[in-house]
């Protein structure tokens, strides 16, 4: 194999914010002025949560749903929190399913940065749709992600268009 580089230079905007100690964007954003929603891609606010598309996709549909309160370990949520933070997981991923038809998903949640959190502090849950076949050479031998829509038009398609049918 020869040495080819494979350059994706929206990731540097990620590496600038991960160095830089300007406070947790999640909280951020949930004290934001909600007319700046589609600013921060924030696309639902709800008692307990905050739905947000993820700014750094894995995959076209990545969004984070978060507890409004800044809480670093499930212990520290409150029974509503958490169960309207399963509440939106169920509703979104409906509504992912409704708009850009995935065939799967992955839903998790790291807790801590040795389980690879990247805002340690404020857990948050990834929706990540999946389709058959999107495995391919990219992720695993260049470590990138193709992306085949942008995140303006999929916040517009999650918050503005009535789903099919």
């Amino acid at each position: 194999m020869t040495d080819q580089a494979l350059w994706a230079p929206w990731r540097l905007d990620y590496v600038k914010t991960t160095n830089q100690d300007d406070g947790c964007f999640l909280c951020q954003y949930r004290d934001a002025d909600p007319a700046c929603d589609s600013d921060h891609l924030v696309i639902q606010r709800g008692q307990h949560t905050i739905s947000l598309l993820n700014r750094f996709p894995y995959n076209n549909g990545h969004l984070l749903i978060a507890p409004r309160d800044h809480a670093a370990d499930l212990d520290e949520m409150s029974g509503e929190a958490l169960a309207e933070c399963v509440e939106e997981l169920q509703a979104w991923t409906r509504r992912l399913k409704e708009t850009i038809s995935p065939d799967g998903f992955n839903i998790g949640l790291n807790l801590g940065r040795a389980a690879g959190a990247g805002l340690p502090g404020h857990l948050h849950w990834h929706i990540v749709p999946r389709w058959n076949g999107d495995t391919n050479f990219m992720p695993v031998l260049g470590n990138a992600n193709l992306i085949p829509q942008s995140l303006e038009s999929l916040y517009e398609l999650l918050v503005h268009d009535s789903p099919a049918g």
